[in-house]
């Protein structure tokens, strides 16, 4: 009861910044925002008209003086003063209902593996500007292996795939660390175009990011099992410039996106190619485990699990598995001190 009172209190925040959805955890509360990463904002103003759900509805439908934009790009920020603005409007959410609103948040925020030094500080920044008072980054395969509870600080070896909107990351953890990992710029947006591309060169007719992320969802897979669904899809005829509607089936999904679950796979392959024998494993009798919105797609474990002759499991609650892990973080942040990416502001000088 004491330590979910402090909690309440400590004005802790976890938040998974991620290249389409941004999620945002409160101690004491537990997830409370899940939003896409997207920023309208008016050109002629620089003001920022919308945030999250009500920008994502905008896009693809503003009038010229709005631009509906993604202030992160393959995880990580592309648009220094957008990406503060929507930081900032996600923390201050947080706090609506707080009792000591006053007072400056500590953050715990996720971030690709791999990051550079760079990135990390551009990360720190926005959220400092945007009202952090203390920073902390760590890296989201390790977040979320923390988020599945996952024995990390144990000598055995765990894998984690976490495939979001811009970034893939494939890890090997062990002991509190990231043994090995490899950060993917292929994820459910470059599937997204893959379908957009396929339905271009296919079938002569653009399609709208929105339209290609439905059919994903609706009947994307990568083997094949079942009737051979379809689904209608609407958008410009290349040739005449009109309206036209086409029907996909999952065959021609299956197509469209083939290459990038290959490079998926090769990926996860050199990855344990590098791997020391003692975790292999350990990982070969502890499974590899997939999170991310990307591990819904229909088929990918069993398609990797045939693949690298490994177990593979999608998480319980596979997309806030990242930010569930930012929220133990932040409740036990002294023990977990060794999971953050070193903060180089902190180091004593040489």
């Amino acid at each position: 009861m004491l330590k979910k009172f402090n909690n309440f209190f400590s004005n802790n925040i976890g938040i998974d910044l991620g290249t389409a959805n941004t999620l945002v955890y409160v101690s004491g509360e537990g997830i409370i925002i899940n939003e896409p990463s997207v920023v309208a904002v008016n050109q002629k103003t620089g003001q920022v008209v919308a945030i999250g759900t009500e920008a994502k509805k905008m896009v693809g439908r503003t009038p010229a003086h709005i631009s509906a934009v993604r202030p992160l790009v393959d995880g990580v920020i592309s648009d220094f003063e957008v990406a503060e603005e929507m930081i900032a409007y996600f923390i201050k959410r947080a706090q609506k209902n707080r009792k000591n609103i006053l007072s400056r948040p500590r953050v715990v925020i996720g971030v690709p593996s791999g990051v550079t030094n760079v990135e990390a500080r551009a990360v720190r920044d926005a959220a400092r500007n945007a009202g952090a008072r203390e920073v902390h980054i760590v890296e989201e395969p390790m977040a979320a292996a923390i988020g599945m509870r996952l024995p990390v600080g144990e000598p055995v070896g765990n894998m984690v795939i976490d495939i979001g909107g811009g970034t893939s990351d494939v890890a090997i953890i062990s002991l509190g660390g990231i043994v090995l990992s490899k950060s993917l710029k292929m994820a459910g947006d470059r599937l997204n175009q893959d379908i957009i591309h396929y339905a271009r060169d296919e079938f002569k007719i653009l399609l709208g990011e929105q339209t290609a992320e439905d059919v994903k969802i609706a009947i994307g897979s990568v083997i094949e099992g079942g009737d051979d669904v379809e689904s209608a899809v609407r958008g410009r005829d290349l040739i005449t410039g009109l309206p036209r509607e086409v029907i996909l089936t999952a065959s021609d999904v299956r197509q469209a996106i083939a290459k990038t679950t290959r490079s998926l796979v090769d990926s996860v392959k050199e990855v344990l190619e590098e791997t020391p024998p003692e975790l292999v494993s350990d990982i070969m009798h502890r499974g590899i485990m997939l999170v991310g919105g990307g591990s819904y797609l229909k088929g990918l474990a069993e398609h990797l699990s045939s693949e690298v002759k490994i177990p593979v499991y999608v998480a319980d609650e596979p997309l806030t598995a990242v930010v569930r892990g930012t929220g133990i973080i932040l409740d036990n942040l002294d023990e977990l001190q060794d999971v953050l990416i070193q903060n180089e502001d902190d180091l004593p000088p040489q």
